[in-house]
Formats: C-alpha cells, structure tokens, sequence
C-alpha cells in the first residue's frame, strides 16, 4: 500500500521557519519525482493544487518563483523522506500542503516555467494527507 505522510505543519509568525517533512512507503522512491504541492481557490483537477518545488531522483530541484530563494526541498533516498525547508515565511503561504510523487516527469532547471508538466498536479501518482501551514503578519 502506497503511503505518504506529512509533518511539521504549524503556526509561526511571519519571517519565521517551518520544516515539513513526507514520509514514502509502497513504491520505489528513489525512482519518483517528489513534490510539495499547496492548494488554489480554482476547483479543476488541474488547478486545485499548485506546484512550490519538485525533485526528481537525482537530486535536481525546481521552485516556484514565490518560494525560490525562501524554501529549499531534498529527500534521503536512503530514507525514502523528503523535507521542504521553508525560510522567512509570509502570510501568503499559509496553506495546506501535499507531498506527492510521480513515477514520471522530467523537467530542465532553472526558472519555474522549465518544471513543464512537473508543475501539474495530475501528473502526480500519489498525494498525501497535507499539513496545515498558517503564517500571521
């Protein structure tokens, strides 16, 4: 049974830190592009979820353009966990957010617009339960 199981959501002030972390069982993790995803107002399939940061099995990372500077995502192969770092939060990302894993997906570094279908959400295997997020000004 394929699990993913996310921690460390919380209540922090604004400028603060959260580390998140996603929890892999049931699948080859290490052959899974891994992503934190959080939730938009819009209610289609393709946009209820929006991409913050992918990694794929090697290690490479993309971000979205709101968080690249701010959060820093990895994951332990070894461990099958994957951990969002997020720095000097705003109140802007308070959220919920979902660990997800894709069997495939491939996308180029650089600015966010290179993540190609690595940013969409339906790509995506597997999503957890989420953790909440809530920042205050």
């Amino acid at each position: 049974k394929v699990q993913l199981v996310e921690s460390g959501g919380g209540s922090v002030q604004a400028g603060g830190s959260l580390r998140l972390s996603c929890e892999a069982s049931g699948f080859v993790y290490s052959t899974y592009c891994m992503g934190w995803f959080r939730r938009t107002p819009r209610r289609t399939p393709r946009d209820e979820r929006e991409g913050v940061a992918v990694v794929d099995g090697q290690g490479k990372t993309i971000y979205a353009e709101s968080v690249k500077g701010r959060f820093t995502v990895s994951r332990d192969n070894a461990k099958n966990t994957l951990v969002l770092q997020m720095n000097d939060l705003k109140p802007d990302d308070t959220n919920v957010y979902y660990c997800a894993a894709a069997e495939v997906c491939s996308f180029s570094g650089g600015t966010w617009p290179n993540a190609g279908e690595a940013r969409i959400p339906l790509i995506y295997n597997y999503f957890g339960q989420g953790t909440e997020v809530t920042v205050s000004s």
